[in-house]
This record gives structure tokens, C-alpha cells and sequence, in this order.
């Protein structure tokens, strides 16, 4: 089933990063990062059965090929799917050595008769052997249909004692978590195909029909420092109004709440769609540059990186985007994902620009309230999700009672009184082509900046 070699009736080799949708990475012994993303193109018929590309800097990429010869047969058979969706793919200890695994989805767009599926292999090069659907669910129509699950966008998380969940699911049904078996990677005990709705697992995110059908997808969770688990998903349509937002919870079963203290899965006829979670990332435009449009689907690569304070571990987050001025077009994105000093999660204004322009050690990261003055690009995530936002040029809002916490994480009282949480950290500005600061904040109220110090 496996077919690691572009066909000839594709022009692969000036893809790069391009056609990129739904992305994960992974990193191998040798250095070698590996992309894999859902069946799309912007150009022309999907070739079906994963894309795969490598690179050695994640901002160079080579497309390498699929892993399937098209949709393998149980997925194909209950789905009708013709290409597969949103791949993640994790590296498991096993008694006979590390497996990589891959959990896919199979499904066709409107319907929620879809299937995840997990295959394995020796290495994320492949060859890709196929073990079956792990979870599936049926097409309902309403009212039954808005509660329900949909079977695709699968994320495996560990936990630190080895207990390992499958978060998965798609716009009405929301975000659901199931327990996973870490020697087979099944869900114990699963129902047979087509059941799956009795039995969904715990809720962990769900949004009110009212914004964009309730649409919340592609989730990722990932630990927090110190301890705690953040939860990443997408809102809102993927050809317009994608954009990100996080909320953090004590267990991976949830409840994730945002930074105002609401739960995640709070749909209730009070409550306001738009309200919840914390947005940090949406569409924007620097002055100067390209547009980005409905970035979204995100995962989060984490690796041990040396430095010279020794090693660190360094969080990349993962993502498409879609090019404002050309909608159809979509690509890989990948930035820097921060912690702030209360654990949680920001992103860089900036696209990863390679180790050679970024700096990891975050002991160097500043630590002199200084560096807050002059003059920075700021973007506000939540205040217009849904458009592409221009940044704003200036300085940044009137603060009082700076206190800088080392490792470029500062807090401060905003002139509105509300308290501030930041981190400034090293980047490279990709629009003026200069090394410069850029800046994450949270406040407690849930809102979000991101800045680019300009010269």
C-alpha cells in the first residue's frame, strides 16, 4: 500500500510548502523533520493517501510522496472517502522498538460518516502498513446530528506515566477524548464501525450552532509547564475565517477553560459563541507583506534543542495558511509557540525563520523592562478574528508596574487596569528581513497581542 515516489502526472518538485493542509511534523534520529498533511490541492484532482515532505531547517521543504497508494480499503470502505485528512503522527516505545504511528481520517466534506484510521511503520519514511479503523462515526441529521461526533481529526497525547487518550472530533459535535491502548494504539473495547455515537468519550469542547454551525476543529493538546495540559483548536470556516484559540486544563480530560474562567464545551442559549477561548492566532497582514487568511489546524512540534545554556525544549507550532490576495492557495506555517509565566500559550508575529536567525537559549531572552518602549507592529488576534487584520503601528498601550520575571517574561498593570502577561523573545522580522523582538501578551481578560518591534 505504499507509494513513497511522486507520480509522474504531478509536478511535485516546486510544491515546497506549498498545498500544505491540516499539518504535523516530526523529527527523526538523524536530524531529518518530516511533514505530513491531509489529500489537498490548490491546482487540480487530489492524488489520495497523505502528502509527505522532509526538510533539514523546517523552512526548506521537499515533497517526498504518499504514504498510501490511495485510501486503505476498511477506511475507504465505510467512509467513501477518495483522500485522507489531518495525519498525526507520533513515535511509540514498543517491546520490539520505537513504531511510529499514524492516525488519518477518512470522510467526504457534509457528512459526518467517517472513520480514523492508524497505520504504522519503521520509520516516517514508510513503508506504511495499515491497521484498521480505531474509531468511527454515522451521518445524523438534525437534532441528533448536532450532538453527535464526527470521527476525524485525530491527536494522540501521552501522559508522563504512559496513559494515552485520542482527542478527536468536528464541528457539531464538538472536541471528544477517548482512552487509546499504548500497545496497540486502539481504543479499548471500541464498537463496531457505525456505534461509535453511543459511546463518544468525554466532551471537551463544543460551540453554540449559532457561529459559523458550531464549527471547532482540529485540536491539539499538549502539557503545560509546570504542569497541565493547554488545548489548541481551530474556529470558524477553513476557507475564510479559520484563526486559533487555546484554553488549559488540569487533566486531558478536561475541563479546558479560558482565561475568563469558561469551560470550552459551554454551548448553553446564554452563552456567547465568540466569547469563548482565548484567541492567539488569526488572519493578518504586516505593513509591507503578504496577507495570511484563515491560519488554522494547528499541532505543536516539541523537541530538546542545545543551547548554550543547555538543552531546551523548544515548541514550534504547526499550521496552514491561506494567501489573502488568492484564497484557493494554502501552505505550511510554522512559528515560535511561548509560555508565559502562568502557562499560557502565545505565538510569534513572525514565521519561523531557521535556527540560524532564531535564537532558543532563552536565558538571552531580555530582561530589561527597556525593551518595551519604541515603537512595534501589533496585531489583536480577538478583536476581528474572522477578517485579515492590518498591523497597527506605535508603542504599546500605557502600562504601570512593570515587573520583568527573567527569561523575557514581564507583567504589567494596562491603563484600564487590567493585568498583563507577556513574553519577548528574539525573531526574525520576515517582511523587513531583519533580526528584531517580537512580543506575545495575555491579559485577564482573554485578550491577545502580538508585536514586532521595528526599528
Amino acid at each position: 500500500m505504499t507509494d513513497l515516489d511522486a507520480r509522474a502526472d504531478l509536478d511535485t518538485a516546486a510544491w515546497g510548502a506549498k498545498h500544505v493542509h491540516d499539518p504535523t511534523i516530526v523529527r527523526d534520529d538523524d536530524g531529518t523533520y518530516w511533514l505530513f498533511s491531509t489529500d489537498a490541492r490548490s491546482d487540480g484532482p487530489v492524488r489520495g493517501g497523505v502528502q509527505i515532505r522532509r526538510s533539514s531547517d523546517l523552512v526548506t521543504w521537499e515533497f517526498h510522496g504518499w504514504a498510501f497508494d490511495g485510501v486503505p480499503a476498511p477506511a475507504a470502505a465505510w467512509s467513501g472517502a477518495h483522500g485522507l485528512w489531518a495525519p498525526d503522527v507520533v513515535r511509540v516505545p514498543t517491546p520490539a522498538g520505537p513504531e511510529w504511528r499514524m492516525y488519518y481520517s477518512a470522510s467526504t466534506f457534509g457528512s459526518r460518516r467517517s472513520a480514523i484510521g492508524l497505520a504504522v511503520a519503521p520509520h516516517p519514511a514508510g513503508p506504511w502498513a495499515d491497521r484498521g479503523v480505531v474509531v468511527a462515526s454515522e451521518h445524523h441529521e438534525p437534532p441528533e446530528g448536532l450532538t453527535q461526533p464526527n470521527a476525524i481529526d485525530a491527536n494522540l497525547v501521552t501522559e508522563p506515566d504512559g496513559t494515552q487518550w485520542l482527542v478527536y472530533g468536528s464541528f457539531f459535535g464538538g472536541i471528544h477524548v477517548l482512552p487509546v491502548d499504548p500497545a496497540t494504539g486502539l481504543v479499548p473495547d471500541a464498537p463496531a464501525p457505525g456505534t461509535l455515537h453511543t459511546a463518544p468519550g468525554t466532551l471537551l469542547a463544543r460551540r453554540a450552532r449559532t457561529a459559523d454551525n458550531g464549527a471547532v476543529e482540529g485540536a491539539f493538546v499538549l502539557p503545560r509547564p509546570g504542569g497541565g495540559w493547554a488545548l489548541v483548536v481551530s474556529y470558524d470556516s477553513l476557507a475564510s475565517s479559520y484563526h486559533v484559540r487555546a484554553a488549559v486544563g488540569d487533566a486531558v480530560t478536561g475541563p479546558f477553560r479560558d482565561r475568563a474562567g469558561r469551560t470550552m464545551s459551554d454551548d448553553g442559549p446564554d452563552v456567547d459563541p465568540w466569547s469563548i477561548g482565548v484567541p492567539i492566532l488569526a488572519g493578518h497582514r504586516h505593513a509591507g507583506g503578504p496577507g495570511v487568511l484563515a491560519p488554522g489546524h494547528a499541532s505543536v512540534l516539541t523537541e530538546t534543542v542545545p543551547t548554550a545554556s543547555g538543552p531546551l525544549e523548544r515548541h514550534l507550532l504547526v499550521h496552514h495558511v491561506r494567501d489573502a490576495d488568492a484564497p484557493t492557495e494554502h501552505r505550511l506555517q510554522v512559528r515560535r509557540l511561548v509560555w508565559t509565566h502562568d502557562g499560557w500559550p502565545l505565538v510569534s508575529p513572525q514565521p519561523w525563520a531557521g535556527a540560524a536567525r532564531e535564537d532558543d537559549d532563552q536565558a538571552c531572552w531580555p530582561t530589561d523592562p527597556a525593551v518595551l518602549e519604541g515603537t512595534w507592529e501589533s496585531l489583536a488576534p480577538g478583536a476581528a478574528p474572522t477578517r485579515v487584520q492590518d498591523g497597527v503601528v506605535g508603542e504599546l498601550s500605557p502600562r504601570s508596574g512593570v515587573r520583568a520575571l527573567g527569561e523575557g517574561r514581564f507583567t504589567w498593570t494596562a491603563d484600564d487596569g487590567a493585568t498583563v502577561s507577556a513574553v519577548v523573545h528574539p525573531g526574525w522580522d520576515a517582511v523587513r528581513g531583519r533580526a528584531t523582538l517580537c512580543l506575545g501578551a495575555l491579559d485577564d481578560a482573554g485578550r491577545v497581542t502580538l508585536a514586532t518591534r521595528l526599528p
